[in-house]
């Protein structure tokens, strides 16, 4: 997973509730595409008119918001189905972080998995930031400090999961924080092997080198 310190640039603010995962990516494009495919189908149905020209209204197809890394949002953001595509739809136009009252909980656990910052704040702080990122101005998110920051004089600060900081601060998925605990694990299999043995039944045989099963052939058909 790509680590994530801080993100700094415009901010896209698109303040609406409920927005589910089939606004985030359509369910026809997630068995047509693969990952490190899906940009130009995030928010496809927002993005372009139906003979496909771009929606000159929605604020991606907008300067300086095209490489918006963050993404300022209403209420239970990600609702709606379960599908993983739709944060590689995110991950993949370039969004790193998203600000949000409140998220679907499939969708929340994609970002985590992925590697897209989920933040929930109040709607009231939301706001505060989406008055001066509509303008232009830059945001900066920096997780260490847990501090969303704005032209230098607006600081809004949020809470985290310790864990969950981590994982995002080292660039670890669920895969790599269990295999941190391998040593631990190998101990604990040790001790309960001895404990309780008739739970691992009788020993596996070790494969043979490849060199010696062959010669071991060739001298029996000899």
């Amino acid at each position: 997973m790509k680590r994530f310190v801080t993100c700094e640039g415009p901010a896209a603010v698109l303040m609406e509730d409920n927005i589910d995962t089939d606004v985030i990516v359509r369910i026809e494009r997630v068995a047509q595409g693969k990952r490190g495919e899906f940009a130009p189908w995030a928010f496809e149905a927002l993005r372009y008119a139906p003979d496909g020209s771009e929606n000159p209204r929605f604020v991606l197809n907008r300067e300086p918001f095209r490489k918006a890394q963050i993404l300022l949002t209403g209420a239970n953001f990600g609702c709606g189905s379960s599908r993983e595509m739709a944060v590689w739809a995110l991950d993949d136009f370039g969004i790193r972080c998203v600000i949000a009252e409140s998220f679907g909980d499939i969708f929340f656990g994609n970002c985590l998995q992925i590697g897209v910052l989920p933040i929930t704040l109040a709607r009231p702080e939301i706001e505060r930031l989406a008055r001066i990122a509509v303008a232009g101005h830059p945001i900066r998110v920096d997780l260490r400090a847990m501090r969303i920051s704005a032209m230098g004089t607006t600081t809004v600060a949020f809470e985290m999961a310790a864990s969950i900081r981590t994982l995002f601060l080292e660039g670890l998925d669920s895969v790599d924080e269990t295999l941190r605990l391998r040593a631990e694990i190998d101990r604990f299999q040790e001790e309960d092997r001895r404990r309780r043995p008739w739970i691992y039944g009788p020993p596996r045989r070790q494969p043979m080198n490849a060199v010696v099963s062959i010669a071991r052939q060739l001298r029996r058909s000899r």
